[in-house]
């Protein structure tokens, strides 16, 4: 793009921002993307706007309030953390430029850029952006862990850190995080949207109202936002990241979301070309695009592109521990060979096959998900499926057809209604009756975390690349949640208390395993699948890649 685009684009921008008092809110966003694809609309892909649709909605734009995908992705945009994390989940250096810990493991001295500016913005002497300092972290995190901001991220820092100075800033450019004790994954934690570098100057005065007055160092910042109607980011022209090339970071000129509740409307939108990409498939559209092995129909090759990648998410079904309840004691689920007779009924391939157009991985190792760095299937061996195996199992229990398994009830959330059956179907072939209940999601979780529910459908979503996060779901000392199951094991626990003290990767990585070894042999999860990033994407879209995380990265992402 000419330079006489780019000032074409930025002074109408400013001109329609002065507009936006006597702007309905409808045309108001119209009215902004004529303007920014008509300065050279005779020219191709001159207009690097990328547009994408969040049909939820977005709440805030305050990174301790980012509990959800819909917030997480625009606030990636408008902040930066200490670290990120990389395309291989390894950690990776951004606003930090390197990180040590001390000897102890106690403490981690992170040296700091010091070529990184706010945004501009009121709050700052003649509205120029400031340098970011280390004092800039200590308040951000202090923030996420003080009580009255009530960040649903707090639980980060609970029980991890130094209770009389957890945060130091020395000089500008060193900043010291403090811990009770050593706790290799607070690197992962540090690397979520929770932890994003703010100003002090804008959160005293914006308030409350700093949910959309966002300030921070990210590739790209705040221009209008009319809440119902469409959400506009600008490229922040003093990002402080280059490529290979010495070329600054974004490529892009701006981000406009829309927020059309209707998935269908979404689709529409995307097949018009007025978005750049969607994310996920809508079951309504799902058979339409896909064919069951997970490609693209002819219909739509060349059309669109499809993008698949592993997602740090695992679809389960959770027993609870007879431990946990007593009315359980005489449960069959409180069997152990009934519990793997369950996990041996279930054909996890054929069910991605019919039920989610092979979207995911079939679950045949353990609760780890694929996409993990100590994920290893040839260590970690799940359950194939085998009725023989299943029934064999269900004999040895003291069952057979004159005295058969009493009924077993699987509840689940009205969404997950088809799978359900699915699995009460696969059962039945090996001799167990499973009848399926439906409740919402709000009522599921509440009797769960009351440990009042046998035998349950749940997910586990990473909030960082590390397995701790997916194994501490079943750490005896954790309450529900995450610990729904209610899970127990002495010798379970010492190994997750190893593996927080453990500072090398491969030897923390043994520990994971054997942990996760330890699931599948007590059978008291049913891992299902492990869920995959599925996009459809423009053709002209380039530098625009999925991740295990499915964060929305539009640094390297380019219109042709």
């Amino acid at each position: 793009m000419t330079i006489g685009n780019q000032i074409c684009i930025h002074m109408k921008l400013f001109r329609l921002y002065r507009l936006l008092k006597f702007l309905s809110k409808c045309s108001y966003f119209l009215f902004f993307l004529f303007l920014i694809t008509s300065c050279n609309k005779t020219q191709k892909n001159t207009n690097q706007v990328f547009r994408y649709n969040e049909s939820s909605g977005i709440p805030t734009l305050d990174p301790a309030f980012a509990r959800n995908q819909a917030i997480m992705w625009p606030v990636h945009q408008l902040y930066s953390t200490l670290i990120e994390v990389d395309e291989q989940m390894h950690f990776t250096p951004l606003l930090a430029k390197h990180w040590e810990f001390s000897a102890d493991r106690k403490t981690i001295r992170f040296d700091l850029r010091t070529d990184v500016f706010f945004h501009d913005d009121p709050v700052f002497k003649g509205g120029k952006g400031r340098k970011m300092v280390a004092t800039d972290v200590s308040y951000s995190l202090s923030r996420i862990a003080n009580p009255a901001t009530a960040s649903p991220g707090a639980w980060i820092f609970n029980n991890r850190l130094h209770p009389s100075q957890p945060f130091e800033a020395p000089n500008d450019s060193t900043f010291l995080l403090h811990l009770i004790d050593p706790f290799q994954p607070i690197l992962g934690m540090l690397t979520m949207p929770y932890c994003s570098i703010l100003p002090r100057e804008a959160i005293e005065k914006y308030g409350t109202d700093f949910r959309r007055n966002p300030v921070g160092t990210g590739p790209f910042r705040f221009q209008a936002w009319e809440e119902g109607q469409g959400l506009v980011l600008t490229r922040n022209d003093h990002y402080f990241e280059k490529d290979g090339q010495g070329r600054a970071y974004p490529y892009l000129d701006g981000v406009y979301i829309s927020f059309y509740e209707s998935k269908a409307t979404e689709f529409m939108e995307f097949t018009q070309k007025r978005l750049h990409f969607i994310n996920d498939l809508d079951a309504s559209f799902k058979d339409e695009i896909l064919t069951h092995s997970g490609k693209l129909k002819k219909s739509w090759e060349g059309k669109l592109s499809l993008q698949k990648h592993p997602y740090l998410n695992v679809e389960y079904l959770g027993i609870l521990s007879a431990e946990a309840n007593p009315a359980l004691a005489h449960s069959p689920l409180a069997m152990l060979k009934i519990r793997q007779a369950i996990q041996h009924s279930i054909d996890r391939k054929k069910m991605m096959f019919y039920l989610r157009n092979s979207i995911g991985t079939a679950a045949n190792s353990g609760f780890l998900p694929l996409g993990l760095p100590s994920y290893d299937s040839s260590e970690v061996k799940g359950y194939d499926y085998d009725l023989l195996t299943a029934r064999k199992l269900i004999r040895e229990a003291g069952f057979d057809e004159a005295n058969p398994v009493p009924a077993i009830k699987l509840i689940t959330v009205p969404a997950y209604v088809s799978l359900a059956s699915y699995v009460a179907n696969s059962l039945k072939q090996s001799g167990l009756t499973v009848s399926v209940e439906t409740m919402q999601k709000s009522l599921l979780l509440e009797q769960t975390s009351r440990s009042q529910i046998p035998f349950f459908r749940g997910s586990w979503i990473a909030d960082y690349p590390d397995a701790e996060n997916f194994l501490g779901v079943f750490y005896s000392k954790n309450p529900a949640p995450p610990n729904y199951t209610r899970y127990a094991n002495a010798s379970y626990d010492s190994l997750y208390e190893k593996a927080l003290d453990e500072q090398v990767d491969s030897i923390r990585f043994q520990y994971y395993r054997a942990m996760d070894k330890m699931l599948m042999n007590d059978a008291i999860v049913i891992p299902l699948w492990y869920d995959m990033v599925i996009r459809l994407v423009q053709p002209e879209v380039n530098g625009f890649y999925p991740n295990s995380l499915n964060m929305l990265e539009l640094r390297t992402t380019r219109l042709n």
